[in-house]
């Protein structure tokens, strides 16, 4: 049986593309169950009804890809 979760997109920071389906590719801060939000980028559906796979980022892991980045 599929466990059930629950999220809530706590702030839309940026859309960085978006597919003529209407499928956007976001990068948001993202509480998942309930938990404290993380940085998360993946690709939505239209009203944010269903989602692909992504990845999230801790505080930290954000901050370390920023420098990296920046470093470029």
């Amino acid at each position: 049986m599929a466990q059930e979760f629950s999220y809530e997109i706590v702030k839309e920071i940026a859309v960085l593309s978006e597919s003529v389906k209407g499928w956007r590719k976001e990068f948001n801060l993202v509480s998942w169950n309930g938990r404290p939000p993380k940085f998360d980028l993946r690709e939505w559906a239209p009203n944010h009804e269903k989602m692909g796979k992504g990845i999230t980022l801790t505080n930290e892991e954000f901050a370390q890809l920023s420098e990296a980045i920046k470093s470029m």
